[in-house]
């Protein structure tokens, strides 16, 4: 058994031989420090904003009356559209959608305002380009609101104008009114969700490559794999120092973005900041882990590190960010359950955004902890098969030399 005295210098040896390599190797200093920090306030500076308004688009008035010029205002008076081009027909409409310069083409049909006045259904068509979602999905809805609140308007002026009084006019428009109360986001700040999710994807492929390339160093010359075990006076505390520094710069990292987030982009934390960093503490283990345990079962370094970012780049569709898990097949479900930026965003959501109470909050966090305990025992195990390989062949090399 080795001395407790041994085991404290050599964890503290191979901690600062862990410091020493950023100084011999800047591409490492760069690869876990500035780089994931580049990234992030690139990301930062492009959601700053935090909500895309005023989207730009066209409008084909075919109808050039009163009412199809306040519906123009109404749709150009929305905080998420802004009427920028009046196009002379649908040809030149379909032109501006597809080379971006405007977000959809409102077109309001000849005899819209007869129509309406004579209690027709006269058609107002909105084109939109479905590809892009994001801006797709607003412009509709500026459009959603703004045409309904004018042909209400309408009804509503038919009906006094009839004699009907101003409530039962109201009441009889909205019979059963529906209140609606958003949760947790109701602006739809991209920052307070999709910014929140990007950066710990963009650290998740750091930690996993970072590890994977560190470890691959050491395990690539068998004999510097031998010395590290020696340095460290035994496997789990060569393991701890080879590993604390990189958990550390890396929680630092994540440390600066959410400064960023929760100072800067005023990012909601409703919930408990203690167990949001256990759980940022458990996802960066996790994820180096992973590293490691690429490091150890393949060769060479360059297919540890190939492998570790074909499993981590493409996490990001499968957390269930831009589209729910629950609606994913079995493939993408067990997947994304199968990543621990999965379930840190669980966790990370629940006690930012929806500020969710302790006893409901465990979950993310045992899994990830979970992670942690396999993945290290796995990379332990493999570490014994290693060293007892090894101790057979210098057997066996011992035993070819007599």
């Amino acid at each position: 058994m080795t001395p407790r005295p041994r085991v404290r210098p050599g964890f503290l040896l191979v901690f600062a031989r862990e410091f020493n390599c950023f100084r011999r190797r800047p591409f490492l200093l760069f690869l876990t420090t500035a780089l994931p920090l580049l990234l992030m306030g690139l990301l930062a500076a492009v959601f700053s904003a935090g909500l895309a308004t005023r989207l730009s688009i066209a409008v084909l008035d075919q109808d050039s009356t009163d009412l199809s010029r306040r519906i123009i205002r109404m749709v150009d008076a929305t905080q998420d559209t802004s009427v920028a081009l009046a196009v002379s027909d649908l040809a030149e409409g379909r032109q501006l959608i597809l080379s971006g310069e405007v977000h959809g083409l409102l077109l309001l049909p000849r005899n819209l305002e007869r129509d309406v006045l004579s209690a027709r259904r006269p058609e107002v068509v909105f084109f939109y380009n479905t590809q892009t979602m994001t801006t797709g999905n607003l412009v509709l809805r500026g459009i959603n609101s703004a045409i309904p609140s004018v042909a209400a308007g309408i009804r509503l002026s038919l009906r006094t104008a009839q004699g009907e009084p101003v409530d039962a006019a109201q009441a009889a428009l909205a019979p059963v009114p529906v209140q609606v109360n958003p949760l947790f986001n109701p602006s739809l700040n991209y920052a307070h969700f999709l910014l929140a999710a990007l950066m710990p994807s963009i650290l998740q492929v750091v930690i996993v490559t970072t590890m994977a390339y560190s470890l691959g160093l050491d395990v690539e010359t068998r004999h510097r794999l031998r010395i590290l075990r020696r340095l460290g006076g035994g496997l789990w505390p060569a393991l701890a120092g080879k590993i604390l520094p990189y958990t550390l710069i890396f929680l630092a990292v994540l440390a600066i973005a959410d400064l960023v987030l929760f100072g800067l982009l005023d990012m909601p934390l409703r919930g408990d900041r203690w167990l949001l960093l256990l759980a940022g503490t458990l996802f960066i283990l996790a994820n180096q882990f992973i590293g490691v345990l690429l490091a150890l079962l393949l060769r060479p370094m360059a297919s540890a590190i190939s492998i570790g970012s074909l499993f981590v780049v493409p996490a990001f569709g499968f957390m269930g960010i831009g589209f729910p898990r629950i609606g994913m097949n079995g493939f993408a479900y067990h997947y994304g359950q199968l990543i621990p930026g999965t379930w840190y965003l669980m966790a990370r959501i629940d006690q930012t955004i929806r500020g969710t109470p302790l006893d409901l909050s465990w979950k993310p966090i045992l899994v990830l902890l979970f992670f942690v305990i396999l993945l290290a025992s796995l990379a332990a195990l493999r570490l014994e098969a290693m060293r007892s390989r090894n101790r057979r062949q210098a057997s066996a090399l011992r035993e070819a030399a007599r």
